[in-house]
């Protein structure tokens, strides 16, 4: 008789722009595919990740070293380092629309799932969602707000889940 119980991964999901939302569903996605009991607490900026519409985009002047090349043209020109300046980042109107379009195309391109795609795989997956409550309150949010399946509580409902995680991960 095989006594051995499921692995299990905590995850905190504690930010919502584009880049900082791959990893918390790839990890759980995956986790749950290895046959993983997985929890995720969405607190702060992470909790929009849970709306029925996701609106994340990346921030390249908040991340100086994220490389920026091109989804699009010959090889070459896709290959090429396309460092812009924080000066520029921050002064150009629409660059952040623009590096979110380039994102998604380059990821589309490269056979990544979409992060709804990702959450949706996690949410067939029975990974637990856990949207914060605290979270809620200050920034304002209803719970018709969110995807169905979604659990809402604070950080007891996630630390008891937490305490017997095997891995542990705040993102």
């Amino acid at each position: 008789m095989n006594t051995s119980k499921r692995k299990r991964l905590a995850l905190i999901a504690s930010k919502g722009t584009l880049d900082w939302a791959y990893p918390p569903f790839i990890l759980a996605s995956t986790a749950a595919a290895m046959n993983m009991e997985v929890g995720i607490f969405f607190t702060f900026y992470g909790l929009p990740l849970l709306n029925k519409k996701i609106d994340a985009k990346v921030a390249p002047q908040t991340n100086p070293a994220m490389p920026m090349k091109m989804p699009f043209g010959s090889e070459n020109f896709q290959n090429m380092e396309w460092p812009i300046p924080n000066i520029l980042a921050n002064n150009i109107p629409g660059y952040e629309t623009m590096a979110t379009s380039f994102m998604k195309k380059s990821f589309a391109k490269k056979g990544v799932a979409s992060i709804e795609q990702l959450r949706e795989i996690c949410v067939e997956s029975g990974v637990r969602l856990i949207g914060c409550q605290m979270t809620m309150s200050v920034f304002g949010f209803e719970p018709d707000q969110f995807i169905e399946g979604v659990e809402f509580g604070g950080a007891a409902t996630f630390l008891e889940f937490a305490a017997d995680a095997d891995i542990s991960l705040f993102i």
